[in-house]
């Protein structure tokens, strides 16, 4: 099976790249903008044409488009995750290929969920942001372009190599530097958000499977399960052997007062019970404590205060994926627990100690 892979050099592009190369059956070409491509091609300004004339020369059976952007305004957004896509749909239906396409989107297209809720794909999508707006529309595009094409509505992907700029990254980040320093506690705010996590390795089976799968429409990617960003800070606590206290410094309406996450006694909830956290005290003595805010950026205030914004994603105070289609028509579902991603972004943090 020829495949083209358009951003390979990104965080999920890497691992799909990874886990394709690894197949006998399939022969890879990696186009995008990097020095690491096969080919150099912006898809966000390059002509739909020009990608028409290497789709006729190369002929894949399966196109997978990784490629996009997850920061930037509007403009920047639009090119990257609308415009790109556009030129994608365009060339394909211009090429004699007949190549499937497999879009990878993601889950900030549907926006804020009610609490409690697993969103399935008919979920009516109200994106709470330029980026998720960018993501729709992209689908969109795909989904009436009358292609053989399928989209994958990823989660919260995590695992080696999880950008240092996204919440888990800076988590790990500040893990990294209190212990370096010697500090025993770790201020940290804006925990309170829960997530459906789901390993990118994870993510790089899933693509290979709606590669050699006939679904179409949109297939969401995720866990099944949401998981609060606090009992993740102590699993990453304990991964990393952090033995401080985790001082939670802003705490949802009707909690009270700030209050400790003991680092020592961390779980992952079980699948049918996502919520609460883990409470309870720890001791620390002899250093001031660091302080990140892990959900958003840090706004201005008084000292040792903490500005609570939005976790990145627009998505609200809760997200869980309903993964149903995944597993009846992909025959894919998550392996790798939270556990494990989460200590593999701890070996990379630690590295840089």
């Amino acid at each position: 099976m020829r495949v083209l892979l358009l951003g390979s050099g990104g965080f999920l592009g890497r691992y799909v790249a990874e886990h394709l190369l690894a197949d006998p059956a399939v022969q890879l070409t990696a186009l995008g903008r990097g020095d690491d491509a096969d080919v150099r091609f912006d898809l966000s300004s390059g002509s739909p044409g020009a990608l028409t004339r290497f789709l006729n020369a190369v002929h894949p059976g399966v196109v997978i488009n990784c490629a996009g952007a997850t920061r930037g305004g509007a403009r920047e957004l639009t090119r990257h995750n609308t415009v790109a896509v556009a030129t994608v749909c365009e060339s394909l239906r211009r090429s004699g290929c007949g190549a499937r396409l497999v879009q990878i989107g993601c889950s900030s297209e549907y926006g804020p969920s009610q609490p409690g809720s697993s969103t399935a794909e008919d979920a009516v999508p109200r994106p709470g942001g330029p980026y998720g707006v960018s993501k729709l529309a992209a689908t969109e595009l795909v989904l009436g372009s009358g292609l053989d094409a399928v989209v994958l509505r990823v989660f919260s992907p995590v695992g080696p190599g999880t950008p240092a700029g996204s919440p888990l990254g800076r988590l790990a980040e500040a893990m990294r530097r209190a212990m370096q320093s010697g500090e025993s506690e770790l201020k940290l705010s804006g925990l309170g958000v829960q997530r459906d996590f789901v390993d990118v390795r994870d993510v790089a089976r899933a693509v290979h499977a709606a590669s050699l799968s006939a679904a179409q429409g949109v297939v969401n990617i995720g866990s099944g399960r949401a998981v609060r960003l606090r009992e993740a800070a102590s699993v990453l606590a304990r991964v990393a052997g952090f033995g401080g206290a985790l001082h939670e410094i802003d705490s949802p309406p009707g909690r009270g007062g700030p209050h400790h996450v003991p680092a020592a006694v961390a779980h992952v909830p079980a699948p049918a019970h996502p919520h609460g956290a883990a409470h309870g005290h720890a001791t620390a003595h002899g250093h001031a404590p660091a302080h990140a805010q892990v959900a958003g950026e840090h706004g201005g205030g008084p000292a040792g205060a903490a500005t609570t914004y939005p976790y990145p994603d627009g998505c609200g105070s809760w997200q869980q994926a309903d993964v149903r289609t995944a597993r009846d028509r992909l025959g894919w579902r998550s392996r790798i627990p939270l556990e494990e991603s989460l200590a593999d972004i701890w070996m990379e943090a630690a590295c840089r100690i």
